[in-house]
């Protein structure tokens, strides 16, 4: 007994070696090879290619509806969760809000090591969309990860001990960090957002082994008085107009970086201007570029190769930043290398990704914008009355795109795209009080009174018009082959699989199986909350897995409450299930009593009109436009938390949970202001509810 007790522990031994030494030796190699080994999940969309698809087939079309839990673990932030996790050598590695970082025994969920950051909680006022993160990277047995503030740190995959950090930020600027970080060739790329804090847009590499600085890429050009880091940076200046440079002009590569191995390059995605009003940014218009662009770059020295710019001028928040996939396509009887991307403009772009050349555009969502791109030079015919000033107009798509952040996926086996699609329209309109500011996050130019618009003059136009779908898009003939409607926004990311499966978590609080090549419904699972996030696969000893980070927040959070989405929801989760999966949520903890009707303010009409100003220069980023939903709904706030009103916006009450003091920027006097309107705004929407509107 003895024996076979000391050969156990031999062979466990051996096993927790091996699953060590596979994760040491995620190189160029395992990478660009990941296919050899499709159980695991090596990198963000799995591939260099970034197509989210996994030639996994355990679970497929015909047994999926005996899917179920395997195991889960309770993620302790009650924020959005907006990452992929990885799987290498049998170690499930996960990353939350706030940037603390875990390893799970990725058969059993057993926790092997938890590293916490320890992010400056006062970054999260910084952060335009929440205090997400969308994954990790890893090489040569480290885990890489990007924190909010600013740091690209390196693990040691075995302990979760730092091996190097750096700080990757000019602090000149509001930024912070929300992507993941990509790996190749020993180099670590990383970007930030901040643009609407109209921070100065760049991408930097870094050696993967010692995080030393290998070489940066601006975005967006610097004073044209002095000499521009490279030439094609001079060429750029001359789109811009204006004093951009003196507060930065936008473009940040907040998400989307992808490589190609066989022709050496980097592709990133570049987001909006700051501030979002043209006039205010480069008066005198100008392409303005790298906004919202698609840049091809050396991988190895970061010099310019080309770029496609998809909305010259961007003054909608219309990013290039979504994901992009790369693929191989016949396209007119000649095998292409493509760059696929679906961004917020609506239009669904094929790129020749050695040349930049357009090979085709076609909307995917209805759109008042454009009417559509033209074929020889790649612009798009903009409609001039999309163009907006001080009277509002209503555009399509909105500031939240046709399509957002959530991961796109391809099936080479179907030959479709998969994402989420909004049709949504809103009023833009110039704020003619706007005055710009470094490092001040109220950089939009634009003015609250367009959202009063949409709400009181078009809102039955938005109602019937504002929907939403899960698309299946053929990027060859540029047409959708099948859809899925959604109630309202918010449903997330997709993984594809050659088990003829599409997995998505949905607004409506599920977890759901569609088959690729017809969207039928084949499972779902209620797991209690909203999984933004795109899913995973692996597969250890013959057994496959899917993975999916669930937990409402993000950008769509600040605009609409999860209270009413319409089911109650629990606190976020990672979720792990298996064929015969037998685990189960735990039921969910009572919601505690109904909030009452708060006493209305008897402040003056003109301390709660300076309310709503400040409001909106100050909260509307993270609490919604108008107070609408948000991280947290102001409108919904506790005897408890109107109690401590001033303690928590002047004195930082509850900076841990990522609400931090806002003394720096304003007064006493303001917050009280602030208070009184968010009264005002709660009793007005109690006397609606009262009127039966």
């Amino acid at each position: 007994m003895k024996r076979l007790f000391v050969a156990a522990l031999l062979l466990f031994g051996l096993a927790s070696i091996a699953s060590a030494q596979k994760a040491v030796n995620v190189d160029q190699a395992r990478l660009v090879g990941a296919d050899k080994t499709p159980g695991e999940w090596m990198a963000p969309g799995r591939t260099y290619d970034e197509q989210r698809f996994s030639p996994l087939k355990a679970i497929n079309d015909g047994n999926v509806s005996q899917l179920g839990l395997a195991w889960y673990a309770d993620l302790p932030v009650d924020r959005g969760v907006e990452a992929s996790p990885l799987m290498i050598g049998g170690v499930l590695y996960n990353i939350e809000p706030w940037n603390v970082t875990t390893a799970y025994d990725a058969r059993t969920g057993k926790q092997l090591w938890r590293f916490d950051p320890k992010v400056d909680r006062d970054k999260g006022k910084l952060a335009c969309c929440d205090i997400v993160t969308r994954g990790l990277a890893a090489w040569k047995g480290k885990i890489l990860l990007a924190t909010l503030d600013g740091r690209l740190i390196a693990l040691n995959a075995r302990t979760g001990k730092p091996v190097w950090s750096v700080d990757t930020l000019d602090p000149v600027w509001p930024y912070t960090i929300t992507g993941a970080p990509r790996v190749f060739d020993g180099r670590v790329l990383i970007g930030n957002a901040g643009a609407e804090g109209a921070a100065r847009g760049y991408v930097t590499a870094y050696d993967a082994e010692t995080g030393k600085k290998l070489w940066r890429f601006y975005t967006v050009p610097g004073d044209p008085s002095k000499p521009q880091p490279n030439k094609i940076l001079e060429m750029a200046a001359k789109t811009w107009n204006g004093d951009w440079w003196k507060t930065g002009g936008g473009g940040t590569v907040w998400d989307s970086i992808v490589y190609d191995p066989e022709l050496k390059l980097v592709y990133i995605g570049t987001g909006n201007g700051g501030p979002w009003a043209q006039v205010y940014r480069s008066p005198g218009g100008g392409d303005n570029l790298f906004l919202s662009s698609i840049v091809a770059l050396k991988a190895d020295t970061g010099d310019y190769v080309w770029h496609y710019q998809t909305v010259p001028g961007d003054e909608w928040d219309y990013t290039a930043t979504q994901s992009m996939i790369l693929a191989d396509l016949t396209i007119g009887g000649k095998l292409r290398k493509v760059l696929m991307q679906a961004p917020k403009n609506g239009f669904f772009y094929v790129l020749d990704r050695a040349t930049g050349e357009l090979i085709s555009a076609e909307p995917f969502v209805a759109m008042n914008w454009a009417n559509g791109i033209d074929p020889k030079t790649g612009r798009p015919r903009v409609n001039p009355e999309a163009r907006y000033g001080v009277t509002p107009v209503i555009v399509s798509p909105g500031p939240g795109g046709g399509h957002n952040w959530n991961p796109m996926a391809y099936s080479p086996v179907t030959g479709l795209a998969y994402f989420p699609v909004t049709e949504m329209y809103q009023a833009y309109a110039l704020n003619p009080d706007f005055r710009q500011s470094p490092g001040n996050m109220s950089q939009l130019g634009i003015s609250t009174t367009g959202y009063e618009f949409t709400r009181k003059a078009a809102a039955d136009f938005a109602a019937k018009n504002n929907k939403t779908w899960l698309t299946a898009w053929d990027p060859v003939a540029q047409k959708e082959r099948w859809r899925v409607p959604y109630p309202v926004r918010g449903s997330g990311g997709l993984l594809a699989t050659a088990g003829n499966l599409v997995f998505q978590g949905t607004v409506n609080g599920t977890f759901v199986a569609y088959k690729a090549d017809t969207g039928e419904k084949v499972w779902e699972m209620p797991v209690q909350q909203v999984g933004i996030a795109a899913p995973i696969t692996y597969a250890i000893d013959g057994v496959q897995y899917v993975a999916i980070n669930v937990g409402w927040g993000g950008g769509l959070a600040h605009s609409s409450t999860v209270k009413s989405l319409g089911f109650p929801t629990s606190a976020p989760r990672l979720l792990v299930f298996k064929l015969g999966g037998t685990a189960e949520l735990p039921p969910l903890a009572d919601a505690g009593p109904v909030l009452a009707r708060p006493a209305d303010t008897t402040a003056s009409a003109e301390t709660i009109a300076r309310g709503e100003q400040l409001y909106a220069q100050n909260c509307s980023t993270c609490h919604g436009e108008q107070a609408r939903g948000g991280v947290k709904d102001l409108r919904r706030m506790s005897p408890e938390t109107h109690a401590e009103f001033l303690d928590i916006v002047i004195g930082g009450k509850r900076r841990e949970k990522g609400m931090a003091s806002f003394a720096d920027t304003i007064s006493k006097d303001d917050a009280e202001a602030i208070h009184a309107w968010l009264i005002r705004r709660a009793n007005q929407d109690w006397e609606s509810i009262e009127k039966g509107e």
